[in-house]
């Protein structure tokens, strides 16, 4: 074994670390842009108004998934102390679980040990599928990290500052990712993309009328999401579809499941409570439609919630990942305080 005398063991495991943190992928999204910038609100079910949105932007095209939030938990938790609570073990657990779970043996959050329904299962059986048992301050410090270039830290300051204050908590300017408003959320499900209109749909499947819970391969006709009508889109162990699997159901903007599957969390806090919108695979069509919304206490963490990211048109000034550059100079680090070890 190797004996860096002069650099202690915690600093080549923390530059290891890093090299690793260098060498994996980067969380990236699919994006739909969502144009008609100063639309009229939907005012069918709130007098006040809701889905006028002034400004252009971005909105993921499908809900983060568990691979996306895997990746996050690795970076910034690389020992598994889940010391910000970002992991919930139902999440293994539970019979509704994503399946994320901590390997002791490799070190890392992911796919090899579901204890409940999938023992054994790998991550193609799962890193596809959104994520759940992730609570509302877990999407923002999500979103931190993104907005911090996904290095291996970074969740408490960046798009949101006061994490767990909902009182303070507000976008900062100049977020490069965010969480969407309920205006942002509600305007990507159901404006009907026809000009600065008033003009909204009931469902977020570009529809008025009641979805099919079907899951139709390998032509799906459209109109279609995953919720529960008498029996699931799928069941056990799944229960939650790949997303973007209704392949013919976006919205007019061009966004997959934001109806079923998961609720998802926004950005707009009511009272004491979060919203949440869209309705997900246990629950009936009536969760999917424009008129329904469910408040929650932002620590809630339970197999119907998840989220989506949105972001600015074209992010700018992001926290680039460490080039191979980098990742290289840490090498000769090493290597140098290796021959001075031997000198």
């Amino acid at each position: 074994m190797m004996n860096y005398r002069g650099l202690g063991g915690v600093a080549v495991a923390a530059l290891l670390a890093l090299c690793a943190s260098s060498a994996r992928a980067a969380v990236t999204f699919d994006w739909a842009t969502v144009g008609n910038k100063g639309n009229d609100p939907d005012t069918r079910y709130d007098a006040t108004g809701i889905g006028s949105v002034a400004n252009t932007y971005r909105i993921a095209k499908h809900e983060v998934t568990a691979g996306q939030y895997a990746d996050f938990l690795n970076a910034v938790d690389p020992t598994g102390a889940n010391s910000l609570g970002l992991y919930n073990s139902s999440m293994d657990t539970s019979e509704y679980g994503c399946q994320i779970t901590w390997n002791q043996a490799a070190w890392q959050y992911d796919f090899s040990g579901g204890t409940v329904e999938a023992p054994g299962s790998t991550a193609a059986d799962w890193e596809n599928r959104p994520v759940n048992f992730v609570g509302f301050w877990d999407a923002a410090r999500f979103v931190n990290w993104l907005h911090n270039g996904q290095g291996g830290g970074g969740t408490e300051t960046g798009a949101y500052v006061n994490i767990g204050e909902q009182a303070t908590f507000v976008r900062q300017p100049g977020a490069h990712y965010f969480l969407p408003s309920e205006d942002e959320w509600y305007k990507a499900a159901y404006h009907k993309n026809n000009g600065p209109t008033g003009d909204y749909f009931e469902y977020p499947t570009r529809n008025d009328s009641t979805p099919s819970n079907d899951l139709v391969e390998p032509t799906d006709p459209g109109n279609n999401a995953t919720f529960s009508d008498g029996d699931y889109t799928i069941g056990s162990p799944y229960y939650r579809t790949e997303v973007g699997a209704h392949e013919n159901s976006e919205s007019s903007y061009g966004t997959f499941d934001q109806g079923g599957n998961v609720f998802e969390w926004n950005e707009t806090a009511i009272d004491a409570s979060s919203g949440v919108r869209g309705g997900s695979f246990g629950l009936t069509h009536g969760g999917l439609l424009a008129s329904s919304e469910l408040l929650n206490d932002p620590t809630l963490e339970y197999y119907y919630l998840g989220f989506r990211v949105a972001s600015p048109p074209e992010p700018t000034g992001v926290i680039p990942e460490p080039t191979s550059i980098v990742v290289w100079a840490l090498g000769l680090g090493l290597l140098w305080w290796r021959r001075k070890a031997k000198a």
